[in-house]
């Protein structure tokens, strides 16, 4: 028991650490910091962020926040650039370098070759009087006093604190763009945001068989087709496709608890002459906002006023639309 209380109490004082450190730097933005995004929005190349051990893992995520949400950025190591790298960088360009101490062995081998190129030069530091905070155009001041483990060595804080000050600097660039939501869908085709964005009902319904019967069919032929198109309901329509109605496996049901007798039965005693439809041409997300409205499973799907096929919620759930 007082292990797991050291544990949890642990947990908490580095989580709370962290958070305090992130507060910190948010106290610390300033004009500077501002005028470091707008460099970066009238540039016309890419950013390239480079660092070495964990600032260089940081770094990559931070590329990857930015290639999504609009600004180019590549990563290049420190270490692997003064043995080829360095050539990614082009004219227009702007280098951040990450590092807390601003002093590394690496560091003060690659900063002058950095400025050599003529590009500017951004520090992402925690000691904004180290050697490349000196050497810098901006600085992004990640301030870490201390990192979370009890000897002060493990980068966490720190590593935590450049992290969140990528992310401040990505979403600043991409609001002064004017970044939106389709922009985002734009970079993200196979995820579900793009998935909301893009898909239609067209891009859907096509990946069944169609279940329909004529109106003269029987209740038999209405049962065997909603059993084997397996989607829980069959359109009624005439020889133009055109919807007549829609019978479904709860109607059936319903229509069987009262008349025993199937012979008695006739399609139009269970017939909805009213079915929900939707456009071939509408989202996705239209489909699924009608079904969640009116607590349903399934729509028709209509193309030039004729019924050719269903879209049901399986569908949208296995697209990753809800």
């Amino acid at each position: 028991m007082k292990l797991s209380k050291n544990i949890q109490s642990t947990a908490k004082k580095v989580l709370s650490q962290e958070a305090d450190a992130i507060l910190r730097v948010s106290d610390g933005i300033d004009s500077e910091f501002e005028s470091c995004v707008e460099h970066l929005l009238a540039s016309k190349g890419r950013i390239v962020f480079t660092g070495i051990g964990k600032s260089a893992i940081i770094a990559q995520k931070i590329v990857a926040t930015m290639n999504s949400t609009g600004t180019p950025a590549l990563f290049m190591h420190a270490a692997d650039a003064i043995h080829g790298d360095l050539g990614m960088i082009q004219a227009g360009d702007s280098v951040i370098c990450i590092s807390k101490s601003g002093d590394t062995p690496e560091i003060k081998v690659l900063v002058p070759l950095i400025k050599r190129t003529g590009v500017s030069l951004i520090a992402m530091v925690s000691n904004k009087q180290s050697y490349l905070g000196q050497q810098a155009d901006f600085i992004l001041h990640a301030l870490a006093e201390q990192e979370a483990d009890l000897m002060n060595l493990a980068p966490t804080t720190s590593t935590t604190v450049a992290l969140a000050l990528g992310d401040a600097l990505a979403v600043c660039l991409l609001e002064c763009k004017g970044f939106t939501a389709q922009d985002f869908a734009k970079y993200h085709p196979g995820g579900a945001l793009g998935k909301r964005m893009y898909l239609k009902v067209s891009d859907i319904y096509p990946q069944h068989e169609f279940p329909s019967i004529a109106p003269s069919a029987s209740i038999q032929e209405a049962i065997h087709e909603i059993s084997s198109k397996r989607l829980g309901a069959t359109a009624i329509v005439d020889q133009q496709n055109q919807l007549i109605g829609i019978i479904t496996d709860g109607d059936v049901r319903r229509m069987l608890e009262k008349q025993a007798n199937w012979s008695d039965i006739q399609l139009d005693d269970m017939m909805n002459r009213n079915p929900k439809t939707i456009d071939s041409d509408a989202f996705a997300t239209e489909a699924l906002a009608t079904m969640q409205s009116l607590n349903i499973t399934q729509l028709v799907v209509m193309e030039n006023k004729k019924a050719v096929g269903f879209v049901h919620l399986h569908d949208l759930l296995k697209e990753g639309i809800i």
